[in-house]
């Protein structure tokens, strides 16, 4: 069974105006008082209007949702005391004209000054999936082998549509913001480990980027564990949407890693249309069509996911997830993504109607 680990981040906004508050520091200081989270639990983002946290290396679905749930019980406390609210969105909805105050760490005052116009309005936030593979070898080849279906966890995660006061027209603004980084997008095919290396280290080498960590591919190994880590899917509003993305993709991983080691021939989508696919995933999420990177063509987003889960069927049943996916899937079918949801309460509530959604959603169900 591979384990996986979930990051989730969070935004720290004003409930009466909607605009980032920087006081991570001070619901930080809340949360360390509480005796159901521990000090190696709370991690602080680039900017000081952010949390994030990382559920420890699971198992099963249900010990990351635990684990999930009990942290955003906490943070919305903190929050709560600091008279702020902790918002599952991938985006602010609004921003200020002036730059943001950054967390007070030397990376990030590099990372500024490498990019400061696009560091200054970074109120962006991700899911990070970690899935366990057997070595760097064996990953490597997963990594080649998921990239086709990045575009599919796109558009299951779309939850930031709002951008400057205004709809985006994206059902993820945040993949759109990310395409400004140097290194973006999905990661190319890897010869090896060996390769794999050797192209990340000319990166570095340039001093295009200051380190190994702003390489913002939808996907890649981790340098801390020995995982596969998927970047591509937003911050999710409720703890079990990011659970079932975190299941589908450990589904995805699991068949991939099968598939190098019986030695299965993998396609390879031309780089150019699986990018317009991320976009377009990007864009419409689940309401619209998705690009079949291998076909060329427009497919509904509900073929698009359904072929995903035949992939990953025999993975799922293996890791005993067939039941917990296909419910959340039932259930983001019904109620629909983070950015769908997003609109709705805007044009049902507007502003106080979103925050609304924010708050009711960190913990609850709505």
């Amino acid at each position: 069974m591979a384990t996986l680990g979930i990051e989730e981040e969070y935004l720290l906004l004003d409930p009466s105006t909607g605009l980032p508050v920087h006081k991570a520091a001070e619901v930080e200081a809340f949360l360390h008082r509480s005796p159901r989270i521990t000090e190696g639990e709370i991690q602080r983002e680039l900017l000081s209007c952010q949390l994030e946290t990382a559920t420890p290396v699971s198992a099963t679905l249900t010990e990351a949702e635990e684990y999930l749930l009990n942290f955003r019980t906490q943070l919305e406390a903190g929050a709560r005391k600091a008279g702020v609210i902790a918002a599952g969105t991938a985006s602010a909805p609004r921003i200020e004209e002036h730059y943001p105050e950054l967390t007070d760490k030397d990376r990030y005052r590099d990372l500024q000054a490498s990019a400061p116009g696009i560091v200054g309005d970074q109120f962006v936030n991700g899911l990070h999936v970690h899935v366990s593979v057997p070595d760097r070898e064996t990953g490597v080849q997963a990594l080649n082998r998921i990239r086709e279906w990045l575009p599919a966890i796109i558009a299951l995660s779309t939850n930031s549509p709002f951008w400057l006061d205004r709809d985006s027209g994206f059902g993820s603004w945040r993949v759109v913001h990310y395409r400004r980084w140097p290194v973006q997008g999905c990661a190319p095919v890897f010869r090896d480990a060996a390769d794999y290396e050797r192209r990340i280290q000319r990166l570095v080498d340039s001093g295009a980027i200051i380190d190994r960590g702003v390489l913002t591919w939808m996907a890649r190994l981790s340098d801390s564990y020995p995982t596969l880590e998927v970047r591509a899917g937003d911050a999710q509003l409720q703890a079990r949407d990011s659970v079932l993305l975190g299941g589908i993709i450990r589904g995805l991983i699991s068949t991939a890693v099968a598939e190098a080691r019986a030695g299965v021939p993998y396609s390879t989508p031309d780089d150019e249309l699986l990018d317009a696919a991320m976009w377009q995933a990007a864009r419409d999420g689940l309401t619209g069509d998705l690009v079949d990177p291998l076909s060329a063509r427009l497919v509904p987003a509900r073929e698009r996911v359904q072929a995903l889960m035949a992939f990953i069927a025999g993975a799922l049943e293996q890791e005993g997830d067939t039941q917990w996916v296909k419910a959340g899937l039932a259930g983001l079918w019904e109620k629909g993504t983070g950015a769908q949801r997003q609109r709705r309460a805007m044009q049902e509530g507007g502003m106080p109607g979103l925050l609304e959604l924010y708050s009711s959603t960190l913990t609850g169900e709505l």
